[in-house]
């Protein structure tokens, strides 16, 4: 398989090209990136399969010949609202396969659309494939599986988990992007039917075994993907976890961004800053008491009793943003999972085959069944305080 890794030099492509580099289904490796002295970097460090070359993704003839030449691109360009449908379309011109980390709603949206283009060319795309969305997806297919009817679906991420290596005096794509997602309003599930609310509203989590925790809303995908895999869904929603500092900068920065006192720039250029100022041990994420640092919480009817369950990931490739959303980039990029058309992680990917794929890439090589710990509604609080316990003693011991 002739991969090409389009952004490879970046933080994200570059954790990503380490694993398909190293999966002897990889014939040939090429590190794109706009920066060329970059992309020869990675490509010379990572071995012989690997070549860099400059690509600059606006330049469309020039994207579509390198497309052309691959089996697969591996899409780390963002911010998606900007890249992400253009360089699809480029990847269906070229019949070439194509998976990415989009993490914007509206480029997901558009990019579904392209799926009878897809079809048509017999071209397999996979779109929002890291952590979240991403794993994110699938543990809410995880947490789903256990009820008999789903009705509302939470997905939520600790924002502390999202600290990217930082760029000179610039804000990083994932930052612009955050900022974007907090600036107005988002679209959210409300009694079946997709809206658009507020970023930033206060949610209540209830969580078995953990109790009760606190999230505000986020314009992520999984609230308006995740219904392709829970057709009677009535409510959906991604929240961020953070401590009350936090949540408080992020509704100052929402202020300001309304009151146009800053610019999307700006406010990601100051949200940089402060990132840089505070950075945050994602090993102190793992700790009882709170609420996970990547979870989906499913809730509603099982055995026609009101019910919820609740799946979170226990163990992760790395300590940084990077290996937590590249890595499980490539590992869905080589599931071999092939069916022509626009996809979600949900409609995709098996669960239980990516998380058992996903171990051996995590730290201390976990069994598969130690990736995911999921906890219900009807359990006993003995046993969910056992699944929960076992869980992170676990994942404290391969985070050391």
């Amino acid at each position: 398989m002739r991969v090409v890794a389009l952004g490879g030099a970046g933080e994200m492509g570059r954790a990503a090209a380490r694993v398909l580099h190293g999966d002897s289904r990889v014939t040939a490796l090429t590190i794109a990136d706009r920066d060329e002295s970059a992309a020869h970097a990675v490509a010379a460090e990572l071995g012989a399969k690997a070549r860099g070359r400059r690509l600059d993704v606006t330049d469309g003839p020039s994207l579509t010949a390198a497309l052309r030449e691959a089996d697969l691109v591996v899409n780390t360009v963002g911010p998606y609202f900007r890249f992400g449908p253009p360089i699809l379309a480029a990847a269906i011109a070229a019949h070439c396969d194509y998976i990415d980390i989009c993490d914007d709603p509206q480029p997901t949206m558009d990019m579904l659309e392209l799926d009878a283009q897809a079809r048509a060319a017999g071209v397999t795309a996979l779109v929002g494939m890291g952590a979240s969305p991403g794993i994110a997806n699938l543990l809410a297919v995880l947490a789903g599986s256990e009820l008999d009817r789903v009705d509302s679906v939470v997905t939520g991420w600790n924002i502390h988990s999202a600290h990217t290596e930082p760029a000179g005096q610039c804000a990083t794509a994932a930052v612009v992007h955050g900022m974007l997602q907090i600036a107005g309003d988002i679209p959210v599930i409300r009694d079946g039917v997709r809206t658009q609310r507020p970023a930033l509203e206060r949610m209540r989590i209830d969580y078995p075994g953990l109790g009760t925790g606190e999230g505000r809303s986020f314009g992520h995908p999984e609230a308006i993907t995740v219904s392709r895999a829970f057709p009677e869904l009535r409510d959906a929603t991604t929240v961020v976890v953070g401590d009350r500092s936090t949540s408080a900068a992020l509704l100052a920065l929402r202020w300001a961004m309304g009151a146009r006192l800053l610019t999307l720039d700006q406010a990601a250029g100051l949200a940089a800053r402060v990132e840089r100022l505070l950075p945050a041990d994602p090993a102190k994420l793992i700790t009882a008491g709170g609420l996970p640092p990547l979870f989906a919480i499913a809730t509603g009817l099982r055995e026609g009793v009101a019910a919820t369950a609740a799946t979170a990931l226990c163990q992760v490739p790395g300590l940084t943003m990077a290996d937590n959303t590249g890595v499980p980039l490539a590992v869905a990029a080589l599931s071999g999972s092939r069916n022509p058309g626009v996809h979600t992680p949900e409609t995709l990917l098996d669960p239980h085959e990516f998380f058992a794929a996903f171990a051996p890439h995590c730290l201390g090589a976990p069994s598969p069944a130690a990736m995911t710990v999921t906890t219900r509604s009807w359990a006993t609080e003995e046993d969910n305080t056992a699944a929960l316990s076992s869980a992170l003693l676990t994942a404290l011991l391969t985070t050391k």
